[in-house]
């Protein structure tokens, strides 16, 4: 176990470092697990196990995450079914590769290095460096014969699904009936019956018992628990750490690459936007323009105001300016030119994918290296953290080892000296003041039994070690405790039925030949009116609504009614179809080629995962139930 936690104390680094590759098995993130969880599925036999199971979460969670941002929610986390996906995705991996396996699908090694050196984090100047990639694999310990053969894993799979879809295709009718149905806009009249309107609701202390006892297991107190913990923090063992002159030499001296600075260029431009597929005739269009403002720039017009005039990229309000980028940061053809060019000089034309460029260098910053004397401190600090980092996983793996439940915990934190607190008790939503990372504390907290000893926790900053020494159950509350909160509900549900009686009998009385009248019984009927919106949109004044957009599409001039109400986030609306309008045509071609794209990926996406599913069934799948508890 303490191998374990060594070998993955720096992952986090690497999983920054390698982004995209195809490896699992790097993004471990410093997770400590107990050795008894030992698989987690098997597939014909195969076992998959708890560790590569948590490599694969991890990562889905950090990409929700980055995804969601400071949206991210627990609601959202558990739509989301990361667990699932995450076995899922190791499931039929093994089932992709064995099915590889019986194709006799191969991967040469040509191919694998080809595929490895095309990784940019490999690769230095834009060129694949083999002692940046043994140093990486080697300082995050990585094994390079596992890391290849992972790599030659995600290979072998590519080209399966490759020969599972190629023979998909998308005819011209299926884009244009897409693009038909995707731009399509409807606009709608509709009237929006919201419940908490209805403010005359007084529920009798009759209604309110009957309520309670019909809803009584809704009331439910909240499980509650008390727990002690230990943290180990590695700023307590910085002090303990200690670093020489000499260590930090030999790592500026083994690593130069990690204190150059390449070559950079400060420069501006001047962009005359034509597509990479324009038609000929457009593209000398573009750029007989671009010479004409390239004359007056030779000139000596100033460049900064012709930036801002002529050009047509996202710069042209600061006068095409770049700021400071490295080569490899652009497009080919303009960093080879920019790279090429003195402070002062502006360039001929120049053609990229987005069109014709004019550059204007203003500075060039040549390579360097930076001195010993600026890095030290960044050097013995990041060795500082490391060792201090490994001191409390070391101490916290000897409290865990030693600790296995009663009162193992408290004892073997007098005999090192170590601080244990407890917490009052407290419900899922966290401990309170004084406990740090209170989410992840208590979601482990309320994944232990009583007395139970949690298994080393990574918090990120600090590890913790907790206990339970305490529950106390949930039971459903006396009606004397949660009067309020009952009639709250029940006010709740009767505003929502008044208004869903309301909004049927509207629907009925339009149906019928009525007109959307000002006043319609005894609430005020304000009609409003969406203009046209797309199906994929948000509707204007309504909000995103997927299911009134699906009904409201069904409509027609012969069919101006929805069969029901609809409900939506705030209330219910009755609603009557205005008209519906076509995309334009003369678009259809310019979107032609990415509808195309975007179909044809969906389409094998969905033709590879049917046949999987069909496959799947051919194969002994096992999920461990002590799992799925």
């Amino acid at each position: 176990m303490l191998n374990l936690m060594r070998k993955h104390a720096g992952s986090w680094m690497i999983k920054v470092l390698l982004g995209a590759v195809t490896v699992t098995f790097i993004f471990f993130g410093g997770l400590y697990r107990d050795q008894r969880k030992q698989k987690v599925a098997t597939v014909n036999g195969a076992a998959i196990s708890y560790d590569e199971y948590a490599v694969v979460l991890k990562n889905l969670q950090d990409q929700a995450h980055q995804r969601f941002g400071n949206s991210m929610s627990d609601e959202i986390l558990k739509m989301m079914k990361l667990e699932q996906q995450a076995l899922d995705r190791l499931i039929n991996q093994r089932v992709l590769l064995a099915e590889a396996e019986k194709l006799d699908f191969r991967v040469s090694n040509r191919e694998l290095a080809d595929s490895i050196r095309k990784m940019k984090i490999f690769q230095a100047a834009g060129k694949f460096d083999n002692i940046r990639y043994e140093r990486l694999l080697k300082r995050n310990n990585l094994n390079r014969e596992e890391f290849e053969a992972e790599q030659k894993g995600g290979l072998l799979i590519e080209k399966l699904q490759s020969f599972i879809s190629g023979n998909v295709k998308v005819s011209d009718l299926e884009v244009l009936e897409w693009y038909k149905w995707n731009g399509a806009t409807v606009n709608i009249d509709y009237v929006l019956f919201e419940p908490d309107k209805y403010m005359d609701v007084n529920p009798t202390d009759k209604e309110i018992s009957d309520y309670y006892e019909k809803h009584k297991t809704e009331y439910k107190t909240e499980i509650k628990v008390r727990t002690r913990y230990i943290y180990f923090d590695p700023a307590d063992y910085r002090k303990n750490v200690t670093v020489t002159e000499q260590e930090i030499k030999d790592y500026y001296e083994s690593n130069p690459e990690d204190f150059l600075n390449p070559k950079t260029v400060e420069a501006r431009h001047i962009l005359f936007r034509v597509s990479e597929d324009a038609k000929p005739e457009i593209v000398e269009k573009a750029r007989k323009k671009a010479l004409d403002v390239l004359k007056m720039a030779q000139d000596g017009k100033d460049f900064i105001e012709l930036a801002k005039k002529y050009s047509e990229g996202p710069t042209k309000d600061k006068g095409g300016y770049l700021g400071t980028f490295k080569k490899e940061t652009m497009v080919k053809s303009f960093a080879d030119q920019a790279f090429n060019m003195k402070p002062g000089e502006i360039s001929d034309l120049v053609r990229t994918q987005y069109g014709w460029h004019i550059i204007k260098v203003d500075k060039v910053n040549e390579e360097s290296t930076t001195p010993f004397e600026k890095t030290e401190k960044t050097i013995r600090k990041r060795f500082t953290d490391e060792r201090a980092n490994a001191l409390a996983g070391d101490e916290a793996q000897e409290v865990y080892d030693a600790s296995f439940e009663g009162d193992d915990l408290i004892r073997t934190a007098k005999d090192k000296n170590l601080i244990i607190e407890e917490t009052d008790f407290f419900t899922s939503r966290g401990p309170g003041e004084g406990v740090k990372h209170q989410d992840k504390f208590a979601e482990a907290a309320f994944d232990l039994e009583n007395l139970e000893i949690s298994e080393i926790l990574d918090f990120g900053d600090l590890l913790c070690i907790l206990q339970v020494i305490d529950k106390i159950p949930e039971k459903i509350s006396e009606l004397i405790d949660v009067t309020d909160e009952v009639r709250n509900d029940l006010v709740k549900e009767m505003q929502d039925q008044n208004a869903l009686k309301d909004a049927k009998d509207y629907l009925a009385a339009l149906k019928a030949g009525g007109p959307m009248a000002d006043k319609s019984g005894k609430v005020e009927i304000k009609v409003n009116n969406t203009g046209l919106f797309k199906r994929s949109g948000s509707i204007p004044k309504i909000g995103y609504e997927r299911e009134i957009s699906e009904t409201a599409f069904k409509l027609s001039s012969e069919n101006r009614f929805p069969e029901d109400v609809n409900k939506g986030q705030k209330g219910y609306y009755v609603f009557r179809f205005r008209e519906r309008k076509e995309p334009p045509a003369v678009d259809f071609e310019k979107e032609r080629e990415s509808i195309r794209k975007k179909l044809l990926q969906q389409k094998k996406n969905r033709v590879v995962e049917e046949w999987l599913e069909q496959v799947k069934k051919q194969n002994e799948i096992i999920i461990e139930s002590a799992f799925l508890e």
